[in-house]
């Protein structure tokens, strides 16, 4: 039997062989797509982190054990007394600071990675690879932080999202034209203002969760990839096929988000099943890009060259949650480098919805020219 631990590993439990596997699936929409899909299939590959919390290489190091045991008896590795654990040589009290209470750290997972750190500066001074610790990869801790640069590259992604959506709200309601009663012709304003909103959250909650990997963390970064996954997939339909009256929206909507809604209340409060929601995250994953690659072509979009590139690199900077590899200097690896890629990519998103807005909006006042609808089964736009 194999057992999935939460980062990017799966292992025989019999013999507790680590197999590579990636790390999260990303956001869908599309560069999101990546980011949203790469959460859901890698939480998917990994597994809840409770599973597999002894049976990683590095755990199972009689070297390593010994240290476990003795750290929790006498609070201590080494010279390093640890103040979760309320001990000192001497026998007195300690008090953690600050930055250490905040992110939850206990005496169990502060003599972890102390005694991580000491068998890896063993292996490391005798020639040895980084090996991975209860599922995880040696990072480095800076202020109680556990993955240090794929929190500052989340926080970047979410910058990047709020300047994308900033930016967007100034282009409709103070540089474009207003409708007289002062709302914007765009008509899919409101449903990108709504991704916006999904996406900083979900970056948000990535953030967090690399700051600090507990199970409340894993499910409110894993849902919330969830919810903008499923969200992107209704903005795609409603876009590509052009999908104007409320009614209609409705109609779309509400199936999708009666399924995505129910679909994470059962895994929150049912059954956490990886198998079952790889499944639906790859589905509703490829289900858009497909939607926007194939709209894009059909409909002569201007902009139709940085919906084709966001796709095309967001599915190449996939790559790196395949090739796993252990962090450079005990803070970058290829998941860290992953979120990096995706920076530019939010970017270019935005870039091209502001272009749609754009468009859709001089297409309407323009009394010259039939406004094309650039749903999949209209004909090629001539500007």
């Amino acid at each position: 039997m194999i057992t999935c631990g939460s980062s990017t590993s799966c292992f025989y439990d019999s013999n507790q062989v680590s197999i590579s596997a990636s790390d999260r699936i990303a956001l869908l929409s599309p560069n999101n797509t990546t980011h949203a899909a790469v959460h859901c299939l890698t939480a998917n590959a990994a597994g809840p982190p409770f599973i597999a919390a002894d049976a990683s290489i590095g755990d199972a190091d009689p070297s390593y054990r010994s240290c476990l045991i003795n750290c929790e008896e006498i609070g201590c590795v080494g010279d390093t007394c640890l103040p979760h654990c309320n001990i000192s040589s001497n026998g007195t009290p300690l008090d953690a600071p600050w930055y250490m209470q905040e992110p939850q750290w206990d005496c169990q997972s502060d003599c972890r990675y102390h005694c991580m750190v000491k068998k890896e500066q063993e292996r490391a001074s005798s020639g040895q690879k980084p090996v991975k610790y209860h599922g995880k990869w040696p990072f480095k801790r800076v202020f109680g932080i556990q993955e240090p640069a794929s929190v500052a590259f989340s926080a970047l992604n979410l910058a990047m999202h709020f300047h994308g959506w900033l930016s967007f709200f100034i282009l409709l309601h103070y540089k474009l034209p207003m409708k007289p009663d002062k709302k914007p012709y765009y008509d899919y304003a409101g449903l990108w203002h709504l991704y916006g909103l999904l996406a900083l959250n979900s970056w948000f909650w990535s953030a967090v969760f690399h700051s600090r990997d507990v199970e409340l963390t894993e499910k409110l970064d894993y849902y919330s990839a969830i919810a903008l996954l499923g969200y992107s997939l209704i903005v795609s339909i409603l876009r590509s096929f052009n999908v104007r009256l409320e009614a209609a929206r409705v109609m779309v909507s509400a199936p999708l988000l009666a399924f995505i809604t129910t679909h994470i209340l059962y895994l929150n409060n049912y059954k956490l099943d990886y198998g079952w929601n790889m499944k639906v995250c790859v589905t509703m994953g490829v289900a858009q890009l497909l939607i926007w690659a194939i709209w894009g072509g059909i409909s002569g979009h201007p902009s139709r060259v940085k919906l084709w590139f966001v796709i095309v690199s967001g599915a190449l900077a996939m790559l790196l949650e395949i090739y796993d590899f252990p962090p450079y200097q005990g803070f970058i690896d290829a998941h860290a480098v992953w979120h990096a890629t995706t920076i530019p990519l939010t970017y270019m998103w935005w870039s091209f919805i502001k272009d749609d807005a754009q468009l859709r909006t001089s297409l309407l006042l323009n009394k010259m020219y039939v406004v094309p609808d650039f749903s999949i089964f209209s004909h090629k736009h001539t500007c």
